[in-house]
């Protein structure tokens, strides 16, 4: 297998006059990452963060930032021959990450942590850090590829789509994308095995990481309730039509969207199905309906984060709503105080508050922001 381009990075000084800080998890990704910029010459420090108790993190496999994940950083960065350090971050990620998840819950939304991690402690805390050390650039193991278009550095969708993560670095600014570098964005998860194959490093038969880095045993409520137990409040699941169907120990079991678990059989007289429509943190009722009451064809956005060209106000496009989902169209209108409104060409099911919607020009990211309110179609 070839050595990587380094022109293809995207900087301007040769290898080995630019130092590049590489963010190591610990997997195998972010471990081919470095091993392809130290054989091309770059002068490359491995920085991982401690971001959570290591005593929870040995209760949680296939995660990423535990213990085991800082070692095998470590191992990977002594077998290749360059400096790595250990930055705990662990009350950074418990403030910007893992608080604002349990709040986030408690409100009866949706928290995508991982969007939450990338944008403040890794794409701002350990940027900053990067830039002390008089790095040159951030470099990352994401499947996301950045290119240079007319007006500066652009984000798009990784050429492997069952890799691309694009969708979680929506809230990357411009700032952050003119110092980032993401050299796996053109290839595939077997090459990148390969690579690691090659190198003969120790986690190139490693699993990725899997659900939240954080959450052990990927009990979500579990966790909420260990935080906040005062979200444990019984409530009435309730019919939308205002039938009392049943009773609940916490909303912070539910998501909107949901139909197995709701204690209720799932059904009504008329054997019609019941899912999660809406979660009242207010009144604390779970309000069910049947699935044609989840349609949904109209947002608002909040904290909106636009990369795409300056002063479009109102752009056709195509929108993702879930990391799995399939792009669809739709046509986004970016309205004061970094809001936006959006509206679907088609209805959309399971739609809910703090949720991210990103939004695509074919490949490329044109921004994104949080589902702050919905409208019936």
């Amino acid at each position: 297998m070839e050595k990587i381009n380094w022109q293809k990075i995207g900087l301007e000084k040769p290898p080995s006059q630019t130092r590049v800080v590489v963010a190591m998890s610990g997997g195998v990704d972010s471990s081919v990452t470095a091993a392809l910029l130290a054989e091309a010459g770059f002068e490359v420090v491995g920085i991982t963060l401690q971001l959570y108790d290591h005593g929870m993190a040995i209760e949680k496999k296939n995660a990423c930032c535990a213990g085991q994940d800082i070692y095998d950083a470590k191992q990977v960065a002594e077998k290749l021959g360059f400096p790595h350090y250990v930055l705990d971050y662990e009350s950074r990620f418990n403030s910007a990450v893992i608080d604002d998840f349990a709040d986030t819950y408690l409100k009866g939304e949706t928290p995508i942590p991982c969007v939450r991690c990338n944008q403040t402690v890794k794409f701002r805390d350990l940027l900053e850090t990067a830039q002390d050390l008089q790095a040159d650039a951030l470099v990352t193991g994401h499947y996301v590829q950045r290119h240079v278009g007319p007006t500066g550095a652009e984000l798009h969708r990784a050429l492997d789509p069952a890799k691309d993560q694009s969708y979680f670095l929506f809230a990357t600014s411009q700032d952050q994308l003119d110092y980032l570098r993401f050299p796996l964005g053109g290839m595939d998860k077997t090459t990148t095995r390969r690579y690691a194959q090659r190198f003969n490093l120790s986690v190139a038969e490693k699993p990725d990481s899997q659900d939240i880095c954080f959450v052990p045993a990927g009990k979500y409520a579990d966790l909420v309730a260990k935080l906040r137990p005062e979200s444990l409040i019984p409530g009435h699941i309730v019919h939308q039509n205002g039938q009392i169907l049943g009773a609940h120990q916490g909303i912070i079991n539910f998501t909107v969207g949901q139909r197995k678990g709701l204690g209720i059989g799932g059904r009504t007289e008329d054997t019609d199905p019941l899912y999660v429509i809406e979660l009242n943190p207010q009144t604390h009722e779970v309000i069910v309906g049947p699935k044609e009451s989840l349609a949904r064809q109209a947002f608002t956005l909040e904290s909106v984060n636009w990369l795409g060209s300056p002063g479009q106000e109102s752009v056709p496009c195509t929108v993702k709503i879930r990391s799995t989902h399939t792009p669809v169209r739709a046509h986004v209108s970016l309205l004061p105080n970094k809001r936006a409104s959006v509206r679907l060409e088609e209805p959309e099911f399971g739609l809910s508050p703090g949720q991210a919607c990103v939004f695509y020009e074919g490949t490329r990211v044109l921004g994104g922001g949080w589902i702050s309110a919905t409208e019936k179609r």
